[in-house]
């Protein structure tokens, strides 16, 4: 949700311009992985897989993973986002909320996965990748 502010003055609607078009953001790029889920879940695990940064004996198993990730965040709701990401947060200083949800995710829970035989890379490493995958899919404007 959205945070209001007063607008008494211009720093306060500067500031609501910034937080509503953060949130802006935040839905289109939800809506846009709800719409490519399967397709996105395969592009993400390949390139962490031809990169080196996920080591698997089995690529379709990572990639379920993946995309069972992606469904729930899209169900999730904005506190359940924020503190999964709470940890990543300035990995870099204008983050995507769904690439770093989805590097929490691999970091977090996947390495713990029995398919999975090791996690390579560092977090920046693999929010770059995800992120590069991401833009493709996300509408241009």
């Amino acid at each position: 949700m959205a945070k209001l502010f007063y607008t008494g003055n211009r720093e306060a609607k500067l500031l609501s311009k910034i937080e509503t078009s953060k949130e802006r953001e935040r839905i289109r790029t939800i809506s846009t992985i709800r719409d490519n889920v399967d397709a996105f879940s395969n592009k993400v695990a390949m390139k962490l897989i031809e990169k080196g940064l996920v080591e698997t004996v089995s690529k379709s198993s990572i990639e379920n993973q993946i995309a069972r990730c992606l469904d729930t965040l899209c169900k999730a709701e904005d506190f359940d986002i924020d503190y999964m990401i709470a940890p990543l947060r300035t990995i870099v200083p204008n983050p995507n909320v769904a690439s770093l949800y989805l590097t929490a995710f691999i970091v977090e829970k996947l390495i713990h996965h029995k398919d999975v035989i090791d996690i390579f890379g560092s977090d920046e490493d693999i929010y770059f990748c995800i992120q590069k995958e991401l833009s493709a899919i996300l509408p241009k404007g």
